[in-house]
């Protein structure tokens, strides 16, 4: 896979993005915090950078399925690189008022709202369903280890100068624009030539598609209520501060602790693709993501709650990874830009709009309060996806919806239904 050029440039795109991102994201927690000390302008933070992908979803979509992705992409994170451009000048602005960076917050939410759904729906385009799951999983790997070195880069140049990790940002997102823009998309033609057309109701169709595809729905909605309620990592500059009692270099390490876990994950997986019951590994790594946030949030030692940080984010790796292939192989070509728009919705909503509940409910409740709480909703919600979706619990090998991509057949004629005992007639 690494010997394919645009599958390479293409993961090299999604590291350098994701690093830059993540660094980002560390240092702009960090920077709130000391200016204001309050919990709930982390939330803030979080609803900026959620809004915009909920704002545009019908446009954000429609663009990834009407234009070429990579150019899309291209564009975007150009807008990324100028927004950190600008955090890096307020940095140095002695600021005394956190508006003008939520301002660049929602602008850099707005860029990242264009470039979601067309980079993840580009593997297709440039490798074709049977490769996915190995571009997926070197994917996943990349984002994994974006993980590790974004809150590292992020923490220590924070703590070297403040707007150090801005322009750190902003200069691997230009690297990002040239990559992408070498990328080459061998089955991306036949999805242009055949372009729908516009209108409200065209842009509206990743919505459609997933109330009617049971796997989408229940995949899609696991992640949005799972993470949206066991979101600790915004209150992590708190819990590293006020329980932990370590600074900017020790939460830049408990971040990069989520990544670690999340990288050997992404490797083993790599190494050992998932076989049979794919439906079911997703549904218990999710229980197991909200366990561990439930340590995490009870703990006062700095190597439990890096322990329970491994653990989570490995298990959240598996969940990435598994509806990062489920979705484009449920989803015909033509409209899996918009389909990913609408995912990107559920999950800014279960990252970002989870970081806006963490940071009330941590106001409200204290950091501890706020995390256990969200651990144990986090089971119980995938316990209930186990009876509420039974089409994505019995999903069982990627190759078997691969096929049916190929053949244009729903998923759930693969799947098949569980048979029902037939009841007898007549009185017999």
């Amino acid at each position: 896979m690494l010997g394919d050029r645009s599958a390479a440039l293409l993961l090299t795109t999604a590291l350098l993005s994701a690093t830059a991102t993540i660094a980002q994201a560390t240092a702009v927690g960090k920077l709130v915090y000391d200016q204001t000390g309050r919990e709930i302008d982390l939330g803030y933070v979080g609803l900026a950078e959620f809004l915009p992908a909920a704002l545009l979803v019908v446009v954000t979509g429609h663009v990834a399925d009407r234009y070429m992705r990579r150019r899309t992409v291209a564009l975007g994170l150009a807008g990324e690189a100028a927004c950190s451009l600008g955090i890096a000048w307020y940095a140095t602005s002695r600021p005394s008022s956190i508006a003008p960076l939520l301002g660049l917050t929602f602008a850099f939410g707005t860029a990242r709202a264009f470039v979601a759904p067309a980079v993840r729906a580009l593997p297709p385009d440039v490798v074709g369903p049977f490769r996915l799951p190995t571009l997926i999983a070197l994917n996943s790997a990349a984002f994994q280890a974006a993980l590790i070195v974004g809150p590292l880069t992020g923490g220590f140049l924070y703590a070297a100068d403040p707007a150090a990790p801005f322009v750190a940002a902003t200069m691997l997102a230009g690297v990002g624009v040239v990559s992408i823009s070498l990328v080459r998309t061998p089955h991306e033609g036949s999805r242009l030539a055949a372009g729908e057309g516009g209108g409200a109701r065209q842009a509206l169709e990743g919505l459609r598609v997933i109330r009617r595809t049971p796997i989408l729905l229940g995949a899609i909605s696991l992640d949005l209520f799972a993470v949206l309620f066991g979101g600790a990592v915004a209150l992590l500059p708190v819990i590293a501060e006020d329980r932990l009692g370590v600074g900017a270099v020790g939460l830049g390490w408990l971040r990069a602790a989520a990544g670690i876990g999340a990288a050997c994950m992404a490797v083993g997986l790599a190494l050992r693709p998932l076989g049979r019951h794919v439906g079911r590994v997703l549904l218990v790594a999710v229980a197991v993501f909200g366990a561990g946030t439930i340590v995490l949030g009870f703990t006062r030692s700095f190597v439990v709650a890096f322990v329970a940080l491994m653990v989570l984010s490995a298990a959240d790796a598996i969940s990435v990874f598994i509806r990062a292939t489920l979705v484009p192989l449920v989803t015909r070509d033509e409209s899996r830009g918009r389909v990913l728009a609408v995912e990107n919705v559920f999950i800014g909503a279960s990252n970002e709009l989870g970081a806006f509940e963490s940071g009330v409910a941590g106001q409200l409740l204290g950091a501890s309060g706020a995390v256990v709480l969200g651990g144990a909703a986090t089971v119980a919600v995938s316990a209930g996806w186990w009876r509420l979706f039974p089409a994505l619990r019995r999903v069982d090998r990627f190759s078997d919806l691969a096929a049916a991509h190929m053949r244009h057949e729903h998923p759930e004629e693969v799947i098949g239904e569980v048979p029902q005992p037939r009841r007898p007639t007549n009185g017999r």
